[in-house]
């Protein structure tokens, strides 16, 4: 079964974005494994703020991958390069996983991420600690449940940002 994982970064207060939810405070100065996370994936998650986001980057990133986005907006319509999804957000992730193929990757951001991991559907988070405090941002997830993690890995990098990967516990 293909496995999804939410590959994120945060603050050291765990935001994903400024409230306006812009990034300009994350690292781009190396690659920190994306290249090879990228590999592992076929599938791409998110939710209908990330994807506009994503979209004031420029041409889209993942046209060799197939992107998923959920969204409120019945308006949005499917196109070659994505496909919109408005309603059985779990389902559809569970239908996801059930296919084969490479994993998942949860690209965000604070909803989807909430929803699916109350919903037993994350089984891995790759977080990256960003060493700086926003103060007030886009959480990480809004409101979960109690729920625990175990650590599988550590990797520190000499920028000070520090990659944690954590494995759902059964």
């Amino acid at each position: 079964m293909k496995k999804v994982k939410l590959f994120i970064a945060t603050s050291l207060d765990g935001y994903i974005a400024r409230e306006n939810g812009d990034i300009d405070w994350m690292y781009t100065d190396q690659d920190y494994g994306y290249t090879n996370f990228l590999d592992t994936i076929d599938t791409i998650l998110m939710g209908g703020k990330t994807y506009r986001q994503v979209l004031g980057f420029g041409d889209w990133p993942y046209s060799t991958k197939q992107s998923i986005v959920f969204t409120h907006d019945l308006k949005a319509e499917s196109t070659d390069e994505v496909t919109f999804i408005h309603h059985d957000i779990p389902g559809c992730v569970r239908r996801l996983k059930e296919d084969r193929g490479k994993d998942i990757w949860l690209v965000g951001g604070a909803e989807i991420n909430t929803m699916l991991l109350e919903a037993g559907l994350i089984d891995e988070l790759w977080i990256f600690k960003m060493p700086v405090l926003l103060g007030k941002g886009v959480p990480l997830f809004t409101r979960p449940a109690e729920m625990w993690f175990q650590i599988k890995d550590i990797e520190e990098f000499d920028s000070g940002l520090v990659r944690m990967l954590y494995h759902r516990k059964n």
